[in-house]
């Protein structure tokens, strides 16, 4: 195994104390190589190019110059990978979007990575289950 040495800001170590006292890890280094881990897990399954479903999750400040309309847009542009959305008001200046996305993973990743890097969307996360491939 290799050792290294990670600069760390307090705001992120406080994120991997909580999840190591929470899921009883005895050193950091093990809940954190479990948190590379995870996000390994979740760019492999982003890198195969198979059938998918998707749900893709999002806050957004929807005071932000025509953000809201730039997202429907983008979706109503790719109905053909979008199957469903719900819509949720969180506060006077952020929402939550859910939507359920259907397609090819490569088309699926290139949609999220359109919406999500837009100014004013905040903690966006896409999660993929691969389709099995039918025989």
């Amino acid at each position: 195994m290799e050792r290294i040495t990670i600069t760390i800001g307090a705001d992120l170590l406080k994120i991997v104390d909580t999840v190591m006292e929470r899921r009883g890890y005895t050193s950091r280094s093990e809940a954190v190589r479990d948190m590379i881990r995870d996000v390994a897990s979740r760019e492999e399954a982003l890198s195969e190019d198979g059938a998918c479903v998707a749900v893709l999750d999002y806050v957004y400040d929807h005071k932000t110059r025509e953000l809201a309309q730039r997202l429907t847009e983008q979706l109503h542009d790719h109905h053909d990978l979008s199957v469903a959305s719900m819509h949720v008001h969180l506060d006077r200046e952020h929402c939550l979007e859910t939507t359920v996305l259907r397609g090819p993973t490569s088309a699926l990743r290139q949609l999220s990575d359109t919406i999500t890097t837009q100014r004013g969307v905040h903690n966006a996360h896409l999660h993929v289950i691969q389709l099995p491939v039918k025989k």
